[in-house]
């Protein structure tokens, strides 16, 4: 497919009517006065982060929030992928009682994916709707999890499965804040921006090739095309298909053996980038085997995800439990499990496959098989 390109080299516009926003992105935006202006009127604002983001970021952000209202509060919550559940969304909606916000306080997430989920879901439900604001402080939150309205927490039967669509009012990515990742959440991160080439731009995915060292190695001209690219094909697909009913399903590739990793494995134990990455690996294997792909695609795939610092190996959690956990995926139909799969570089379909085929690629792609 041809995905536009933006004009601008620092913002990127989600086309969504009355719901439209930009995402910008740049060195230094957190702390230019641009980023904050025009943003919803309230009294009030609410900072929601998280135990290792706060010392980092907590005040500039309230400084500049400070600006445009008279009260900014904070909640911290705990950091990891475990703590997206119903007790830090309760803790969220609790101190948004107990303050009395009303329907124009503005929610601000600071912070991954998690902290970005678990504000936006808390925005959507909290008087019917209360406008809130991304501030993505990861890799993979700037180049996915802030951009597209995707809200949830998770459940112990399944990853996402509790949730809402609503869109920020922004996004403002500071590529600054990639500085103070730990490695690990920065191929985390990769993951994301990897799956964009093989569904939709494959121009993308050889310059990701040619310029991984560069991103591994934080270079901030890299850095800056990739979250960029990333957004643009994000924001075109989503402006077509804003609540996944056809379309918006290819920015799942991965997702359905990575969600059952990450579930079966026990939230936090992988990343959800790790859970993904893995996860393309898997898909790429089933795209071959289906005949949609030639088998060069699964080592030029395994090889990218390995250099990006992923794991390309399944856990053994048993082909049971692997069905059991995607049949519960929000792509599956009548109890058949739906994956995304690559029919063609830059091209991606969304179809099942026989449970002895699933078999087959987990058999192939899993650790330890002796």
């Amino acid at each position: 497919m041809s995905i536009p390109s933006s004009d601008t080299t620092a913002c990127v516009y989600i086309a969504l009517d009355d719901r439209s926003y930009d995402i910008r992105i740049a060195p230094g935006v957190l702390d230019a006065p641009a980023s904050w202006q025009g943003l919803p009127r309230g009294a009030s604002a609410v900072v929601v982060t998280n135990e290792t983001v706060a010392p980092l970021y907590l005040e500039r952000c309230r400084q500049q929030l400070r600006a445009h209202y008279a009260r900014v509060d904070a909640v911290v919550l705990p950091d990891g992928e475990q703590h997206k559940d119903w007790d830090s969304l309760n803790r969220i909606v609790d101190h948004l009682l107990a303050t009395a916000a009303d329907r124009k306080t503005v929610l601000v997430a600071l912070g991954g994916g998690v902290i970005g989920d678990l504000t936006g879901f808390a925005a959507a439900i909290y008087m019917r709707g209360v406008p809130f604001v991304q501030v993505p402080t990861t890799l993979l939150a700037q180049v996915d999890s802030s951009v597209g309205g995707k809200t949830a927490i998770n459940h112990p039967r399944g990853k996402n499965m509790i949730g809402a669509f609503y869109q920020p009012a922004r996004v403002i990515a500071d590529l600054d804040t990639l500085d103070s990742l730990p490695a690990r959440e920065l191929s985390a991160g990769l993951a994301e921006v990897i799956k964009y080439g093989p569904i939709a731009d494959p121009d993308f995915l050889l310059w990701i090739e040619a310029n991984l060292d560069a991103l591994l190695a934080r270079d901030k001209a890299a850095l800056a095309h990739a979250v960029k690219r990333s957004c643009e094909i994000k924001a075109w697909v989503v402006g077509q298909d804003e609540r996944e009913s056809g379309l918006r399903a290819i920015l799942n590739f991965g997702h359905t053996f990575g969600h059952a990793i990450e579930t079966g494995l026990g939230y936090g134990e992988w990343l959800h980038g790790e859970a993904v990455g893995c996860g393309m690996v898997l898909a790429s294997e089933l795209s071959v085997r289906l005949g949609l792909m030639p088998p060069d695609f699964v080592t030029r795939m395994q090889r990218l995800v390995a250099r990006a610092g992923l794991p390309v190996l399944a856990p053994r959690l048993g082909l049971d439990r692997y069905l059991a956990l995607m049949r519960v995926d929000k792509k599956s139909e009548s109890g058949e499990i739906r994956f995304v799969l690559i029919d063609g570089l830059g091209r991606a379909t969304m179809r099942g496959a026989p449970d002895e085929l699933v078999a087959q690629v987990l058999a192939a792609h899993s650790e330890s098989k002796a």
